[in-house]
């Protein structure tokens, strides 16, 4: 993880990091059903840049489908996480975002900001920063929190928050600056200069995320259960729990 913003150094990155849950079983979930929506666009030939470790858990999908992939870190509990995963095809940086990106000189096929841009203090400065890391025809893969999920609508109604796009508790003790909807998702993008090629919902999101903990821990929500909601998730894309966005580079004119 990283928090994009120039005054934070990278040792303040490590209370952060320590609030994140190992071993969410939903988390987990979402993360995997994220790169199984992204794999259609990926070849075995590109070369990627991943911003953020976390726990490892994309990392470890995504380098099995490109020839190389290059992840930044700027936690170094995380980092060190990644140099002990010691995946054959993938190397990992120890520094922030915005210092690691500017030094890119052999651009990326794909680049990945996987629950990134809720982050950082300047997202679309971020983005511009991605976006020229990108190799012509290059892709920027993006997820991040919905405001609209139905576990904020049900929340919202039960009174637990005052605003769907309101901060929990928990997403502030996380480092979150702000949730997206769809609309706004675009706008950042489209700010930075890129298109968008497909965008959608990933996994129709019925309950909080220590709720979905539980009920895959008992064995309530199985697999079935979250491909179901996964598909239900192409319908419903207002719902889900997270969005996602393909972009690519704007064609000059």
């Amino acid at each position: 993880m990283n928090t994009g913003e120039s005054g934070d150094t990278l040792a303040s990155l490590e209370a952060t990091s320590a609030t994140y849950t190992r071993g969410s079983p939903q988390d987990c979930a979402i993360r995997g059903l994220i790169v199984r929506t992204f794999a259609p666009y990926l070849r075995p030939d590109m070369c990627g840049l991943q911003l953020g470790y976390a726990e490892g858990v994309d990392t470890a999908l995504l380098a099995p489908l490109l020839d190389r992939l290059d992840v930044v870190e700027g936690s170094r509990a995380f980092y060190e996480a990644g140099r002990a995963a010691a995946l054959a095809n993938v190397t990992i940086h120890h520094d922030l975002f915005e210092r690691f990106l500017p030094k890119v000189k052999n651009k990326y096929a794909a680049v990945f900001a996987v629950y990134v841009l809720e982050h950082v203090q300047e997202p679309v400065a971020l983005l511009r920063l991605a976006k020229d890391a990108l190799a012509d025809g290059g892709l920027l893969f993006v997820a991040a929190p919905n405001a609209r999920a139905l576990s904020r609508q049900l929340a919202l109604k039960m009174g637990l928050l005052p605003s769907l796009y309101s901060l929990t508790p928990r997403d502030l003790e996380h480092g979150h600056r702000r949730v997206y909807d769809s609309e706004t998702l675009q706008q950042h993008i489209r700010a930075a200069g890129l298109n968008v090629i497909a965008q959608g919902g990933v996994m129709l999101k019925i309950l909080a995320d220590f709720q979905l903990d539980e009920l895959m821990r008992q064995g309530i929500l199985g697999e079935a259960q979250i491909d179901g909601l996964y598909a239900l998730g192409h319908d419903y894309p207002d719902l889900c729990g997270s969005l996602y966005a393909v972009c690519g580079k704007e064609q000059a004119t």
